[in-house]
């Protein structure tokens, strides 16, 4: 069993049905539902992560590398995030806490327009997307820190398997 199908089996019912809603979303719905939960409840999800992450973690996704991409590149770079493609700052981001995912995140829908690729004018939001937003606003604070940990968690690339246990048992010295 995979680290984040744990984290999914210790949440919720609740948290665990928005974040199916969430995993069963496109690529694009994925980037656009982040943005909207930033812009929507940015104010109160903020502090959660940007006060327990370490920026400086994350430089390849924080700094001139992605930043001087242009906006396609930096939105090939988020889609590739969203679809655990093997690139080198999908490893980058796979490789941060959860903390420090959402950090990224947070930063980057904090730029959306200005140093990162914004929506398009006449994007439209799927109904799915429409109604998870109330779904994820319903929820408590600590359940929608939850949900946003186990979706961030849940993307990038990474080949860094589960620790195995030890099965048997060895003499005592």
């Amino acid at each position: 069993m995979s680290t984040n199908q744990q984290r999914l089996e210790l949440l919720s019912e609740e948290v665990k049905q928005t974040v199916q809603v969430f995993d069963n979303l496109g690529t694009d719905e994925k980037l656009a539902f982040l943005y909207f939960v930033y812009e929507k409840m940015g104010d109160s999800v903020t502090p959660a992560a940007p006060a327990a992450a370490e920026p400086n973690l994350a430089p390849k996704l924080l700094g001139s590398e992605f930043y001087d991409l242009s906006e396609d590149e930096q939105l090939q770079v988020m889609r590739d995030i969203v679809d655990n493609r093997d690139t080198e700052l999908s490893r980058a981001y796979g490789a941060l806490t959860e903390n420090n995912q959402l950090l990224v995140w947070y930063a980057w829908a904090q730029g959306m327009g200005d140093t990162v690729v914004d929506l398009p004018a006449d994007y439209k939001a799927s109904e799915e997307t429409n109604r998870l937003l109330p779904q994820l606003e319903k929820l408590d604070f600590e359940s929608q820190i939850s949900f946003l940990r186990q979706v961030a968690g849940e993307m990038g690339y990474s080949e860094v398997g589960q620790t195995p246990t030890q099965t048997q048992k060895t003499p005592s010295l």
